[in-house]
């Protein structure tokens, strides 16, 4: 018997003993099948899968603001095989947005990277009399309340997006909810709405085709969808941001060593030229982080997120 129970213990340190991943990793992400976030974790679990030799599971489960997923991925087991990419809504914004949430953001998961930004672009009916973010502040100023502005659902990125560029400029523009992206770009060509930000890979074919005007978008500099169309500072618009995340998060508890092999990975796969093509037609900008390094930016985060949810005046529940 002695024997035996040694040989478990000695295969059991052996388990240990192998490097990580050991078998196939889940992957759950909190949207549908073909859209830009699926995408996103598909190929790089491809990459993953070809740099481990373990085979990455994408499960989508959407619904109820990334809610769904962030409750499955929070209850699995801590073991280094269940992630769930996540943007601010899970880290961040359904904090504010609803009175009692399933999960904790702070106490329940591992914060392990962002992967990828995308940056809005705020775009405005063809016939708009503004051709650019600081006249469209000045044109509103003079017609307060007169003005509209599309969202995909309250609470939405571009909801809180557009509420906190009011907010900052002392604005009056009102809000027209959609149930898609699609259906409010389709009243801002055909001039039955004002503005509206929008992901810049679902407006930038409209734009070329001379169907909107494109304002102004986040970020540092211009993407390479839109060269033509100015950065917010560029516009004379500064300190305004208006972009959202995709991170990954693993259960708390999981081994740390295992989350920063996994940040590690990622970074490495998504600053390689050939992702970083792919990235660009999917409207995203690839992020290099460590977990110190997203913990510390998620402090930032939540501190904004506060703000944008109240002004926006937005509730989920």
């Amino acid at each position: 018997m002695k024997h035996i129970a040694l040989l478990f213990a000695f295969a059991a340190l052996a388990a240990q003993a192998q490097p990580y991943p050991t078998k196939p990793i889940r992957m759950v992400v909190p949207y549908t099948a073909g859209g830009p976030a699926d995408l996103l974790v598909r190929a790089l679990g491809q990459k993953l899968t070809e740099a481990w030799g373990q085979q990455v599971i994408v499960e989508n489960k959407p619904g109820a603001n990334e809610i769904i997923a962030a409750q499955e991925v929070a209850k699995s087991p801590p073991d280094g095989y269940n992630w769930l990419l996540a943007s601010d809504a899970v880290y961040s914004l359904n904090t504010y947005l609803y009175s009692k949430l399933p999960y904790d953001p702070a106490k329940d998961f591992a914060p392990v990277a962002r992967i990828v930004t995308a940056n809005l672009m705020l775009v405005a009916r063809p016939d708009f009399p503004a051709a650019n973010a600081r006249e469209l502040i000045d044109h509103a100023k003079k017609n307060p309340g007169k003005l509209n502005y599309g969202t995909v659902g309250a609470g939405g990125v571009n909801h809180l997006a557009m509420a906190w560029f009011n907010t900052l400029n002392g604005l009056d523009m009102q809000p027209v909810h959609y149930k898609g992206l699609v259906n409010g770009l389709q009243d801002i060509m055909t001039s039955r709405l004002d503005v509206m930000f929008a992901v810049i890979g679902g407006a930038a074919p409209h734009l070329k085709a001379g169907k909107m005007k494109g304002l102004a978008t986040s970020g540092g500099h211009r993407h390479p969808l839109i060269p033509d169309v100015p950065t917010f500072a560029e516009a004379g618009v500064r300190d305004f941001d208006a972009s959202f995340y995709f991170a990954l998060a693993a259960p708390a508890g999981t081994p740390r060593d295992i989350v920063a092999k996994f940040a590690a990975e990622s970074a490495s796969i998504v600053q390689t030229p050939e992702f970083r093509e792919r990235l660009t037609t999917l409207g995203f900008e690839p992020v290099a982080e460590t977990p110190a390094e997203f913990v510390a930016f998620l402090k930032r985060d939540r501190e904004l997120a506060q703000k944008k949810v109240q002004a926006s005046g937005a509730k989920l529940d």
